[in-house]
């Protein structure tokens, strides 16, 4: 096992940066103290990329995990799953992968609900799910997630019981002890939740807040990471989205990027989605595994 820094990146789909008024934006909403304080030193970075139009989340996912601006290398923003040009571009370029050839050991701790954990139809394969498969070569399924050592994609599992899981739901602040134990265990540990940009686009208030309610309990557990020494809790976006209940769309606004613990200050001048992943490999750079 690596001695040295360890870090939690959680990314949060459509979350982004917008004005002060509770009634457009619900993150401003006297109910969500905990993420007020989160967001409160977040760093606004850019997730337009130079290029005409509403970010998406393809590209957007695709800049933040390999470092390079894929909006511009395909000219365009691509929502949804990546196409077949994308997919070759995370393929190569994926964060996994070039920490993997830092020798470190990294992880993807959302659980998919399958039993090959190696096999996932190309139709439903996201930039996070290409990054896993490419560099890792499977993903955290069934097993994994019955037995505490994954994070469903929405946290409590509330929305499993429709694909045949007939276990108990888990509190936000148990899943989050899941993934801390999930980064105690890795060098670097990613976890996706992407129910806020659905969300967003429904403007349905009451999933709106139900969604915000379970980032309000779940990301301070996960925060506590940084209280550690060599531990580094970071969150970031790909999109703006829930931020503006005013337009069903994703916005142009800055995402935030919140880095709490050591080495946090390699963050605080990042300026782009497309700074994030060397800004993390700046943070391993050197590092040897014992």
């Amino acid at each position: 096992m690596a001695n040295g820094l360890k870090i939690i990146f959680v990314f949060v789909d459509g979350l982004g940066i917008g004005d002060n008024n509770p009634e457009t934006n619900p993150l401003r909403d006297a109910r969500f103290p905990n993420l007020a304080k989160l967001l409160a030193n977040a760093i606004p970075i850019d997730a337009c990329l130079g290029v005409d139009g509403l970010p998406q989340s393809a590209t957007g996912q695709a800049t933040l995990l390999t470092g390079t601006n894929a909006a511009k290398e395909m000219g365009r923003h691509i929502e949804g799953f990546p196409p077949a040009s994308l997919k070759k571009l995370i393929e190569k370029e994926n964060l996994f992968f070039k920490l993997r050839k830092l020798s470190k050991r990294c992880t993807f701790a959302n659980s998919y609900w399958i039993d090959d954990p190696h096999t996932i139809p190309q139709r439903r394969q996201s930039v996070t799910t290409v990054m896993a498969l490419t560099a890792l070569g499977g993903v955290r399924g069934k097993k994994e997630l019955l037995a505490g050592k994954a994070v469903n994609h929405d946290i409590t599992r509330w929305t499993m019981h429709t694909r045949g899981y007939n276990g108990p739901l888990v509190s936000p602040e148990e899943a989050a002890d899941h993934l801390l134990n999930i980064g105690e265990e890795n060098d670097f540990t990613l976890f996706e939740y992407f129910l806020t940009d659905r969300a967003g686009h429904s403007r349905n208030r009451d999933l709106v807040f139900q969604t915000l309610e379970t980032l309000e309990r779940f990301l301070p557990k996960v925060a506590t990471f940084a209280e550690q020494p060599n531990h580094l809790f970071l969150l970031c976006s790909d999109h703006g989205n829930i931020e503006d209940l005013s337009v069903f769309t994703h916005t142009k606004n800055p995402v935030p990027l919140i880095a709490l613990g050591d080495r946090s200050e390699n963050f605080q001048s990042l300026q782009t989605l497309a700074d994030v992943t060397p800004a993390i490999l700046d943070c391993f750079a050197g590092e040897q595994n014992v």
